[in-house]
């Protein structure tokens, strides 16, 4: 990932995120990171990706 990304005091619109464990889940199942990064390349389905984002509390 292309640095790490910072806690926003509000979260990021159009993001839903329901991961609770991770350091950037805010209630209501919203995203407080600045941005977001999705990986697996020449994925194909839903299963194949992953958010590189994801931080654990």
């Amino acid at each position: 990932m292309t640095g790490r990304a910072k806690k926003m005091s509000q979260p990021n619109s159009g993001i839903k995120c329901v991961v609770n464990t991770c350091h950037y889940y805010g209630s209501g199942d919203h995203c407080h990171a600045d941005k977001i990064e999705v990986q697996s390349p020449n994925a194909k389905s839903t299963e194949m990706t992953d958010c590189a984002t994801f931080l654990p509390e």
